[in-house]
This record gives structure tokens, sequence and C-alpha cells, in this order.
């Protein structure tokens, strides 16, 4: 499936969970193979992690970790940087390559 969010761009929960929807946040990294993105505040996890040794003979400390889990592609929206609303998007190409555009200004995005 062709991907029109890219690392970098800001982004809007539109659904999922309570306390994500409505948010805002930064693609840090996009999962095409799964459909997911990886957005900055967005689906924070808590992982346990246990002290272990690495092949170089240093420890990683205990303690819980802070993350943030991906996201289905599908529950987050662009935000257009012109008009800053959450908004479809469509994809004009020319002679110069691909280009998005804002179904809501009617901007071009990059």
């Amino acid at each position: 499936m062709k991907v029109k969010i890219k690392k970098g761009d800001t982004v809007e929960v539109i659904s999922g969970r309570l306390e994500d929807k409505g948010q805002r946040g930064e693609v840090i990294n996009v999962l095409t193979d799964e459909n997911r993105v990886v957005v900055q505040g967005v689906n924070i996890r808590t992982k346990h992690q246990r002290q272990t040794q690495t092949s170089q003979g240093r420890n990683i400390n205990p303690g819980r970790i802070k993350f943030e889990a991906p996201v289905s592609i599908a529950n987050v929206m662009l935000v257009c940087p012109k008009c800053q609303k959450a908004s479809r998007v469509a994809v004009v190409r020319d002679g110069e390559g691909a280009h998005r555009l804002c179904k809501n200004c009617q901007a071009l995005i990059d």
C-alpha cells in the first residue's frame, strides 16, 4: 500500500485510545510493511527491563523504560502546515514528480 505520511510530518490521532485521541505529534518512524507509524508522545508504553550484561561486559541497568509504540496508519491524519487542520491528502503528479495536496485548502504540502 502506498503511504502518504512520511517521517517528520505532523499528524493528529483521529481514533484509538481515549488518552491519545486528538493529540498531535511528529512522525518518528514509518513501518510500511505493517502499515503503522510511530508518533512522538503518542501511545506511550512501559517496558520493565531486567538487568542484563552485554557482550562487551557492560551492564544495562534495570528499571521501567517508556517508549512510543506504533499506531495504525488508519488512525492518524496528516496536519496541513498552512491551515493547521487534520486533512485528507491527494497525490498530484506533474513533470517534476509527485506532490501531496491538502484537500481542505488546496495547498501543496511538499
